[in-house]
């Protein structure tokens, strides 16, 4: 579908208008140019050195870690404001162009993401963390070395000896005499880990080929991500009037709703960054602690409630349907008053288990359901989609017959259905190749990966509807698992299966914010709708993806030694996110005190939930409930978004209300201002504290 564009009224039917508006957008062009290929690659470069400092060593706002990556945005807006300027006073035909722009911000996306905060970029710390904390007392290296391959940690020698040089040396830091850094230690792991990432990168792409034309076009998901870069690259120096005379810039800029929105954020984080510098300045408080206000039962049984207020959240809020933005913040609650439910029963919280290997003190009632939901939703993502997956399979095993024809849409995807389909197979077969090489045992391997790919389905489609920024889970495969079926010696779960299986699931299965499968779908929309040739395209993401990894693998290895470990500002990073392994490594080898296959009661009501909710919504038009809000109910990020989620939500509901649909379709300029606002002062306080030397100034708090 075609985003609807807001632009002053040009003088239509007129045939050197539209001649003009296509020479000058670039509406003709495949997107992919010798000078985007080379700013592609040096921006992946770019962006690997960067956003590991950003992160690790200044920890201010992060550049990536979201599905609208401030960087990828910062990089549209320099091209639109500055750079095409300069082309045009030189020659109109020297502009980067609308599908030019569209390319450059595609591959931005992933040189963002890759390096970004999330669980592929803390593998680096996590493999010598649980070493570096091991204590006497806490006997971690009696789990850890009789299990753990020595190739997988440079803090293991090839012998199984304990490494402490290349360990303390990376978190104290290089002295004078300490030599260089032990590259020689780390290349081994680093390409083994390395493998696996990419592996799972291919794994994704090839499954947003296949699934890229159910979402778009029959089911005509709404991508509200995807709405604000579209404007930007749109629309780029519109002719005035029916001239040949052209503006700079796109129309987008020309909206003053947008520009009171944008207005709105700057003022608000103008103060703000000022008040940090200067305590004079009044601050306009973005965050509410809420634990004075709940201290008196049974308000006290729910735990925290943050109450932040997020500009771009509430920009993203206000493009989404009625029922999902409504439903995101509904279930937030919906959980939050069972607690209370439970506490007037005679159960208080505190009573109850908690789940294994999840964020936060999760209750085994409470993350178990949404365990249930994510399963049940993703099979009936596939089931839905099983006429167009069926015909790619028979594409698949009929390649090289005529009983199943290619369409001619399969031409534009990036890859053909067939290469597609066994490039799926292929990397998941490595990927368990590689698990069963490490030591997982196979059903062990089998079942991490399946539950990955159901996170998977389940995040992207909150990401592609939902418009979540940052989405992650919130529980893990092994330890909900475990309090089912057991751990431990004579269960299905060892000690031998448990600790490699433990450093994986960190690695890749637990902070999953910057998984790259929306990224593969929103990028092949993009190039779909645009007419972006994406064969070369997914070549050169491909491209990024490589270079980004292997720069920001090298640059969190060198930070580590050339800055020390423990001097980072990012403390999750080296010291309770380095030990995450270590923390799902002791509950399960020790044994599962509380596992019962009566938890999966909750697993099965979860998932009757889902499935009800589903019917619901296919059977009553009117239903105000969606089981995406459900699937994100008890994760980290709607626990920060939840509030401007429903800010967002609330100004949707009362336009519509009292202005009808014309209003709200004027004020969306607005809305997609206020998210263009804070990308700017993100990426103005970043100079800023770069130039004075400031940490841990998060404009976005993540």
């Amino acid at each position: 579908m075609s985003f609807p564009r807001y632009r002053s009224q040009l003088q239509a039917g007129t045939a050197s208008a539209a001649e003009a508006a296509n020479e000058v957008t670039g509406d003709s062009q495949s997107g992919i140019s010798f000078r985007v290929v080379l700013l592609c690659l040096t921006l992946a470069a770019f962006f690997g050195y960067v956003i590991p400092i950003v992160d690790l060593k200044l920890y201010n706002t992060f550049l990536g870690s979201t599905h609208l990556p401030p960087g990828a945005i910062a990089v549209l807006l320099v091209l639109l404001l500055v750079v095409n300027p300069l082309l045009r006073l030189l020659s109109r035909k020297w502009a980067f162009g609308r599908n030019e722009l569209l390319t450059i911000y595609i591959c931005c996306l992933f040189s963002t993401l890759v390096p970004g905060h999330g669980s592929p970029g803390l593998f680096v710390s996590q493999i010598i963390g649980s070493f570096y904390y091991a204590t006497p007392e806490n006997r971690w290296n009696e789990f850890l070395a009789p299990h753990l391959r020595p190739w997988l940690t440079p803090a293991l020698t090839p012998s199984g000896a304990y490494n402490q040089s290349v360990v303390e040396g990376w978190y104290v830091g290089l002295g004078p005499g300490d030599g260089g850094i032990p590259w020689a230690a780390w290349l081994i792991p680093l390409l083994a880990w390395g493998s696996l990432i990419i592996a799972t990168y291919l794994m994704l792409g090839c499954l947003a080929v296949m699934l890229r034309a159910q979402w778009a076009e029959r089911e005509a998901l709404t991508f509200p991500l995807l709405r604000l870069p579209v404007e930007l690259a749109s629309d780029n120096a519109t002719p005035v009037y029916g001239s040949r005379r052209t503006r700079f810039l796109p129309a987008f800029f020309y909206n003053p709703l947008m520009w009171l929105g944008l207005g709105s954020s700057v003022f608000v984080h103008a103060l703000n960054g000022l008040n940090l510098y200067f305590p004079d300045v009044p601050l306009v408080p973005l965050e509410l602690a809420t634990a004075p206000l709940l201290s008196e039962a049974p308000w006290n049984q729910i735990g925290t409630v943050p109450l932040v207020i997020n500009l771009i959240a509430v920009g993203v809020s206000f493009l989404l349907t009625s029922e999902i933005a409504f439903s995101l913040w509904f279930f937030y609650w919906f959980f939050k008053f069972q607690f209370i439910a439970l506490y007037y029963l005679g159960f208080p919280p505190t009573t109850l288990p908690i789940a294994i290997g999840v964020t936060g003190a999760t209750k085994v009632f409470a993350i178990y359901q949404v365990i249930g939901a994510f399963l049940v939703y993703a099979a009936l993502l596939l089931w839905t989609a099983r006429e167009h997956l069926g015909y790619i399979a028979r594409r698949a095993f009929h390649f090289y017959s005529k009983q199943t024809p290619a369409q001619a849409s399969e031409k534009n995807e990036a890859l053909s259905y067939p290469a597609a389909f066994w490039g799926f197979v292929l990397c998941f077969a490595f990927i368990l190749l590689w698990s069963v090489c490490a030591g997982i045992a196979l059903h062990v391997a089998l079942w991490m990966w399946l539950a990955y790919l159901v996170m998977a389905l389940g995040l992207t489609r909150l990401v592609a509807e939902g418009g979540i920024l940052f989405a992650s889970q919130g529980w893990t495969a092994l330890g909900p698992a475990a309090q089912i079926l057991g751990s431990g010696a004579g269960t299905w779960l060892t000690s031998s299966s448990i600790v490699p299986a433990a450093f994986v699931q960190a690695s890749l299965g637990t902070d999953n914010r910057s998984m790259l499968l929306p990224g593969f779908i929103h990028s092949f929309k993009l190039a779909r709708d645009y007419g972006i040739k994406a064969r070369p395209l997914g070549a050169l993401i491909v491209s990024c993806l490589l270079i980004s990894l292997t720069m920001t693998m090298g640059m969190r290895v060198q930070l580590g030694y050339l800055h020390g470990g423990l001097q980072l500002q990012n403390k999750w990073a080296t010291g309770g996110g380095a030990q995450l392994p270590m923390t799902t490594i002791v509950p399960l080898s020790e044994g599962v005190l509380d596992s019962s296959w009566t938890n999966a009661i909750w697993l099965v009501l979860g998932g009757l939930m889902a499935h009800g909710l589903m019917l619901a919504r296919a059977h009553l038009l009117w239903f105000p409930l969606h089981p995406l809000g459900f699937l994100m109910s008890l994760s980290y990020p709607i626990s920060r978004l939840w509030f401007s989620i429903l800010l967002g939500w609330g100004c949707k509901a009362l336009i519509m209300r009292f202005g009808g649909v014309e209003s709200y379709r004027r004020m969306i300029p607005a809305f997609l201002g206020l998210i263009l606002g804070e990308v700017v002062m993100i990426l103005f306080w970043l100079l800023i504290d770069g130039w004075q030397g400031r940490t841990s100034h998060q404009l976005i708090a993540g």
